[in-house]
């Protein structure tokens, strides 16, 4: 595999020449005279559409973009990823989180512990030995399964989260809660995670009797008294856990059979991104884009716009997943790089969204590429969705307007087009920006799995506690 710095490929200098050539082009141009855009800058995977034709790139660009991904070694790369191989080099492990997803094909352990989920979450909801479920844990244990909960919730059970060591977030999950009642899912792999084993206490201290485990830490998850023990494993990382025993307390809110829909709407994008060339393979498509606004267009942020209710969490999960995947500043050699890494990336629920921070958008003096994700839930959010995409490509041409009202469009973005919200449709949506964080990890040449920048504040933490520091 490629351990070259991606610049000093051959197709990274040409990327960077054939930008020159864009920074004069409109978008409003590219539409005029080619009225064929739009159906031809178009790719499609299992349940969802990609319309990137509003992104100032043209054919020309996704060849020279496929040229460096092949440059940089992707398919033996994605070859390897998908063999289970040991591609989190700093921490010397596999990052295998499609095996949790892959059905009858999965290892032995993935499937009993699927089926131990089934079991017990069938209990809990036929049963209802609990009014309440309560899952704590932070980070990939937290936001994962309460984007999932909060989307997709049938109501059979009232489940909850508390993530944040500030006591008023366990308050706020406790509120008309009982201690007998309560059933609290306590998720850490070392089980010994500052905050989520600050909220177990004080639920303890509350009253709680009732706990559930899942975690790596089998003796310290029974020491604390856990009634049940899943198993979290080393090849999988936090921010890709949701599709393991970390989901339960979200399999619990939405009913086991919609949780293995989940799976497989996960295990469908595999497929896809596994074997479709690269010039229609949705995921892919979407890494080259965002390293082409990132590293030749220099946009420095990403916006994703979900229209849809119960997508309202999904910024902030994939901000962790893509900020803590790629936000680094060593490659996998060790060098420091001297090209930029992941955007920030923010955004928020459309239409609430365009009464807040769209102006920045539309006229403000930063370029921000943006992911409208149109669900086709109900025409005026999907008209909504595609005005808005419309408007920062096209902006107005009539210069008789006052400065204040002249839009200068030209700002790119994609739509991903999914036939309603459920959960195979969700499990199709984690898994592209999951394979798209992957495939820029290959392309900038970083380790997409560890996360070190986390750890110091951890330790200093600890020392001002304990008084070291």
């Amino acid at each position: 595999m490629n351990t070259r710095s991606p610049t000093e490929c051959p197709a990274w200098a040409k990327l960077a020449q054939h930008a020159e050539s864009w920074r004069g082009v409109h978008l409003r141009e590219l539409f005029a005279t080619d009225p064929a855009r739009g159906r031809v800058f178009v790719a499609e995977a299992p349940g969802v559409r990609y319309d990137y034709s509003r992104q100032r790139l043209g054919a020309i660009t996704l060849r020279l973009l496929a040229h460096l991904a092949a440059e940089r070694g992707f398919a033996e790369w994605r070859e390897a990823f998908f063999a289970g191989s040991e591609v989190n080099s700093s921490e010397k492990r596999a990052a295998w989180h499609t095996a949790l997803r892959s059905g009858e094909a999965a290892p032995r352990d993935v499937k009993e512990t699927l089926a131990r989920m089934k079991e017990l979450c069938g209990r809990l909801r036929s049963e209802r030995p609990f009014k309440r479920i309560i899952n704590l844990g932070t980070g990939g244990s937290d936001l994962g399964p309460r984007l999932l909960a909060d989307a997709l919730s049938d109501g059979t059970l009232d489940v909850r989260f508390a993530a944040n060591v500030d006591p008023r977030d366990l308050q706020r999950a406790l509120e008309g809660a009982e201690p007998a009642s309560t059933l609290f899912v306590v998720a850490s792999k070392t089980f010994t995670t500052q905050e989520t084993m600050a909220n177990a206490a004080a639920a303890k201290q509350w009253g709680a009797k009732a706990f559930y485990a899942v975690t790596s830490n089998v003796a310290a998850a029974k020491a604390f008294g856990a009634m049940e023990i899943l198993p979290m494993w080393d090849w999988v990382g936090g921010r890709f856990s949701v599709w393991s025993a970390v989901g339960f307390a979200a399999a619990c809110a939405l009913g086991f059979d919609s949780f293995e829909e989940f799976l497989k709407g996960g295990s469908e994008i595999d497929e896809h991104f596994a074997r479709t060339p690269l010039e229609r393979n949705v995921p892919a498509l979407m890494a080259l884009i965002g390293v082409w606004n990132t590293n030749f267009l220099a946009a420095p942020t990403h916006a994703v716009l979900p229209y849809s209710n119960a997508l309202r969490l999904l910024p902030a999960y994939l901000q962790q997943l893509e900020m803590e995947s790629n936000g680094k500043r060593v490659d996998r050699e060790g060098r420091f790089v001297d090209y930029a890494t992941a955007p920030v990336l923010w955004g928020g629920e459309g239409t609430v969204s365009q009464h807040s921070f769209h102006q920045l958008l539309h006229q403000g003096t930063h370029t921000v590429p943006a992911d409208f994700i149109d669900l086709e839930l109900d025409r005026t959010l999907s008209a909504h969705a595609r005005a808005q995409a419309d408007a920062l490509a096209q902006g107005t041409d009539d210069a008789a307007l006052p400065a204040h009202k002249q839009h200068p469009g030209n700002r790119p973005s994609s739509i991903l087009y999914f036939e309603g919200i459920n959960s195979r449709n969700l499990g199709r949506l984690i898994a592209l920006y999951e394979h798209k964080v992957f495939a820029q990890g290959v392309i900038w040449n970083i380790n997409s799995f560890d996360q070190w920048g986390v750890e110091l504040g951890k330790e200093l933490a600890k020392r001002i506690l304990t008084g070291e520091h």
